[in-house]
């Protein structure tokens, strides 16, 4: 679905806390240490570096482990503090910190994959490390013995990952734009169902386990909210990108989702508020507003003697319409639009100015975004980009 530029980023000045700067390569993925001044980061230079604020207000490595391959992802459980990695090479290692964060220490290491490590969930409740790869297999592992309990062959590559506790379903989002839902027992899984909506790979996923909402990112710059619990088969779409959606956060107790782009911009989306689907678009070979025939329907053209007009849509009716019924253009906030789209006339006329209210905000980070985390604890935001920094950023997510 095409889309207007998004608005600009908010005129309020934002609040950077802290940058971390270090790295020789691009940080894959990083997270705030809970209860602790401290980042955890691995990178593409090999390195994993947990990072402790120090008496001058810099953050420097408490940590520097060099690792035998890339490192791709992370997981790290506060509980814990175990810290399992995923490297290019396929391995998964795991580490227990100690508790002054000073000290990793290697616990064992398992061959997950036979390429690179995309990502890893740790699910205490179960003691599973589960994965996915390049090799285009999702697969979870016994935290305890390193075993491999057993695995699936996706799509497509898969970007997303993630897992409910209490159903045991694992959702796994891949390149070819597909979300599957698996049902995972001890050492058995069933496939549940897949859906799409994206018309581009499926790069983040992110789960509300409260509201049973799935939120899946794209490279088609859209987010889809797919209600799974619910309301079941809605799926509101959330477009505020001008480029790929990078990274998923979610803030349980607000309601509130954080999106990334590699467009740099940082959008937190108010989900307390009662959300629209996105009509399907219709089929017509006239304008279904003034019956004015679109450019291949050659018997009406010939039988009127008028020329074939352009077909559009109207975002909110769905209606095909040509392009003098549909000259306005309107946000639409409540189906996902915050930014202007082509509506057709009378629609226009409907929209009011309370269905016009922004829901969601937008913030410039200045880099391109690799991965975000939310400390929702103190209400800190981390960004980690291709720039080899790390930004941390202070409450109410207004950032750089």
């Amino acid at each position: 679905m095409a889309a207007e530029p998004q608005p600009k980023a908010l005129t309020r000045k934002p609040l950077l806390l802290n940058k971390v700067e270090g790295s020789q390569e691009v940080v894959n993925m990083a997270a705030i240490v809970p209860k602790e001044d401290g980042v955890i980061s691995v990178s593409e230079d090999r390195t994993v570096r947990v990072w402790l604020k120090r008496d001058s207000g810099q953050y420097w490595p408490s940590i520097y482990h060099a690792m035998p391959s890339p490192c791709s992802c992370m997981s790290f459980n506060p509980e814990t503090r175990r810290l399992s990695i995923g490297l290019d090479n396929g391995t998964i290692s795991e580490f227990i910190l100690s508790e002054d964060y000073n000290k990793m220490t290697l616990v064992k290491s398992y061959q997950a994959h036979q390429s690179r490590v995309i990502m890893i969930l740790f699910v205490l409740e179960m003691e599973w490390v589960l994965s996915t790869g390049q090799d285009k297999h999702f697969t979870w592992h016994c935290s305890e013995s390193g075993q491999r309990l057993g695995g699936y062959r996706t799509s497509a590559g898969a970007c997303g990952l993630q897992f409910d506790v209490e159903t045991r379903h694992v959702f796994v989002g891949d390149h070819s734009g597909q979300v599957t839902i698996l049902k995972l027992e001890q050492e058995s899984c069933s496939l549940v169902t897949t859906f799409k909506g994206h018309t581009g790979g499926v790069t983040a996923l992110c789960w509300d386990p409260i509201q049973r909402v799935l939120f899946s990112g794209s490279s088609d710059h859209s987010i889809i909210m797919w209600d799974i619990g619910g309301r079941k088969g809605t799926a509101i779409e959330l477009q505020g990108h001008n480029d790929k959606v990078q990274s998923l956060s979610y803030a349980h107790h607000t309601r509130q989702l954080i999106s990334c782009g590699a467009d740099g911009g940082i959008v937190v989306w108010n989900m307390d508020v009662e959300r629209q689907e996105t009509p399907e678009w219709l089929d017509s070979d006239s304008c279904q507003k003034c019956d004015q025939p679109f450019f291949w329907n050659f018997k009406q053209m010939w039988d009127s003697k008028k020329i074939g007009l352009r077909q559009h849509h109207c975002r909110k009716c769905g209606k095909a319409v040509c392009g003098k019924c549909s000259s306005k253009r309107s946000s639409i906030p409540l189906m996902g639009f915050e930014f202007e789209v082509r509506v057709c006339d009378s629609c226009h006329e409907s929209i009011t100015d309370e269905e016009r209210a922004p829901t969601a905000t937008f913030h410039d980070s200045k880099h391109n975004i690799v991965h975000v985390h939310f400390d929702a604890t103190r209400g800190w935001l981390l960004t980690s980009g291709t720039d080899k920094v790390i930004k941390v950023g202070a409450r109410n997510v207004l950032l750089y």
